[in-house]
């Protein structure tokens, strides 16, 4: 009997062993956007609050952080999670990203919208064109919020979040603002304490941000950056009851495997041409296995008359990951002397005295 109790619970009840709870998830390279894991990496899907990334990433673009708002009537459309701030209250926008982005406010969503973009709608707008700069395809945007409206939702892929993350992690004002922990702010009504709802950065010394999301019909949904020796790494997950543990074991696995190396350094270069140099150097997260199989290429162009001579690419597997102009360093002219210099010089050279 007790087998039998056993075997069905198993059954019900299936034991992780290093298996993903998420029904789409992906591990990306957050300075070159290379997949290093996933599953169902283009499936849309209902997102839920973690659409407040791309938000965050309209207002910090296109508004004044510290501008002062007056708050309007606009939050009494709101429902859901918030930050229960009140119509006339004083705040900066900058207050209102970390009550969108820590509390997950959904009234600072919509309050953002109307002061960014004068209505819901043409800040969709906004967000669906900064999506599709960023290289999102398969992802469309309705609200600021991320709730389900009655006839539409914003939808994305894994693989479209994990590209918005890791652009949106490379700016100094949102990096900020996600790796708080807990912020007070103080308002010309009230005084607030709002406490991170990612639960990652304090539980995991290496996370470096990120955003939890939410709602019956989108299940968890949970985006997450990390750091350590200078392996930076974007994990996304949908619909993943066990996201926080999960988002920590493929860190763990892929901090224990990649080394950050230099491929390319900035400076002189040999080449068939004499001087010439690379603009900038470039680093790239691998294992040992892929560390020796990186290639680098030089090409040249048939049009040199310009100071660029050619390029240096990097690939692995057949897959470009950087591309940088050579340039040739002419040398400079040599200034005119003046008539005195002339004779200077001539007074000096050695011959003279011979």
């Amino acid at each position: 009997m007790k087998r039998i109790i056993i075997i069905l619970i198993i059954i019900i009840f299936p034991l992780r062993v290093g298996a993903i709870s998420a029904s789409s998830y992906i591990v990306m390279d957050t300075d070159n956007n290379r997949v290093l894991e996933g599953n169902n990496i283009n499936k849309e899907s209902l997102i839920a609050s973690i659409t407040k990334i791309l938000t965050s990433m309209v207002v910090i673009n296109n508004t004044n952080l510290d501008k002062k708002i007056i708050i309007s009537d606009s939050i009494l459309k709101s429902y859901g999670s918030g930050i229960y701030v009140s119509v006339g209250e004083e705040i900066t926008i900058r207050e209102l990203l970390y009550g969108l982005m820590l509390r997950s406010g959904n009234d600072a969503a919509i309050e953002l919208a109307y002061q960014v973009a004068s209505s819901p709608e043409n800040f969709a707008y906004l967000m669906n064109l900064l999506a599709k700069n960023i290289g999102m395809k398969h992802s469309n945007f309705v609200n600021s919020s991320g709730l389900e409206e009655k006839d539409s939702a914003n939808t994305s892929t894994v693989y479209d979040m994990a590209l918005l993350s890791s652009y949106a992690i490379k700016n100094p004002e949102y990096q900020k603002i996600v790796s708080t922990k807990d912020i007070t702010v103080k308002t010309n009504l009230k005084s607030y304490i709002w406490h991170n709802k990612n639960k990652l950065l304090t539980s995991y010394k290496y996370c470096t941000g990120g955003k939890t999301g939410y709602t019956k019909k989108a299940k968890r949904t949970l985006v997450t950056n990390a750091s350590k020796n200078n392996v930076n790494l974007t994990v996304v997950t949908f619909n993943d009851g066990n996201d926080f543990n999960d988002h920590k074991d493929l860190y763990e696995k892929y901090f224990n495997t990649l080394k950050n190396y230099k491929i390319v350094s900035k400076g002189r270069i040999k080449t068939d041409y004499d001087n010439t140099f690379i603009d900038r150097d470039f680093y790239m997260s691998l294992s040992k296995d892929e560390y020796s199989k990186i290639k680098t290429t030089i090409n040249y162009y048939d049009n040199n008359a310009t100071n660029i001579v050619g390029s240096l690419t990097v690939s692995l597997n057949g897959k470009e990951y950087f591309k940088e102009n050579i340039y040739i360093k002419k040398p400079k002219k040599e200034k005119e002397l003046k008539w005195y210099q002339k004779l200077i010089k001539m007074l000096f050279k050695k011959e003279y005295y011979d």
